[in-house]
């Protein structure tokens, strides 16, 4: 097993990092970052942490529905995120989702084989966007992270990049249909190396770091005083 998963990180690490297509520039400067910058006066700290090349797990809290294009347009490269294959089939949506990084997976499909295709995307480069609790939090914060961001790492040796979306929850969290005007960052961590196996020791051992993290990165906004 260990020697196919050192055959597997060696081809990850040789893959050169999909560029931006069209559509994702357009969109980045048209419709996300105006969003973000104008509307919600949005900020990024630590943009220097991020590895712009080869395979990367960009793991974050989510608080809100703004949180995918944020992640995916803020980080200066492209990151890809699952969802539902029957977006794919809606004409002008499907391509744009697709063009923008994000990969089908079918409804009701095994955690395994979300995983698979997971690991596929990184196969060709891709940064991969994980929200560590997979559902949105009320509170904003890191509350029971799961491990699916830790396997996806230790399948690929690909590293695990920590970042902080302060205030989504405020803007449009749970239980909102209309934004609130507030003002929005996301603080970028340090990378933290991919497990050293898929042991269940070693990925809760990973997962409860990044939670750490992320939550402590939360913690040292001035947006939450």
């Amino acid at each position: 097993m260990s020697s196919i998963l050192s055959t597997e990180t060696s081809g990850l690490q040789h893959q050169k990092t999909p560029q931006p297509s069209a559509v994702y520039r357009l969109v980045s400067a048209l419709l996300v970052f105006p969003v973000f910058r104008v509307l919600f006066r949005g900020r990024t700290r630590g943009n220097g942490n991020v590895p712009m090349d080869g395979p990367l797990v960009v793991v974050a809290n989510h608080g809100s529905h703004l949180d995918p294009p944020l992640l995916g347009h803020a980080l200066g490269r492209p990151v890809s995120f699952m969802a539902k294959a029957e977006l794919f089939s809606i004409p002008v949506l499907g391509r744009l989702i697709r063009s923008c990084g994000a990969y089908p997976v079918k409804r009701g499909a095994s955690d395994r084989e979300a995983i698979r295709t997971a690991t596929a995307r990184l196969n060709e480069g891709w940064a991969i966007g994980v929200f560590l609790d997979g559902t949105r939090q009320s509170d904003g914060r890191v509350n029971q992270p799961m491990p699916g961001a830790a396997l996806l790492a230790a399948r690929s040796g690909a590293p695990l990049l920590p970042v902080a979306i302060l205030n989504s929850h405020r803007a449009l969290g749970v239980g909102r249909s209309l934004p609130r005007l507030v003002r929005l960052e996301m603080r970028i961590g340090s990378p933290v190396p991919a497990p050293s196996s898929r042991r269940k020791p070693d990925l809760e051992a990973t997962t409860l770091e990044l939670q750490r993290r992320i939550n402590a990165l939360i913690d040292q906004s001035e947006l939450n005083s």
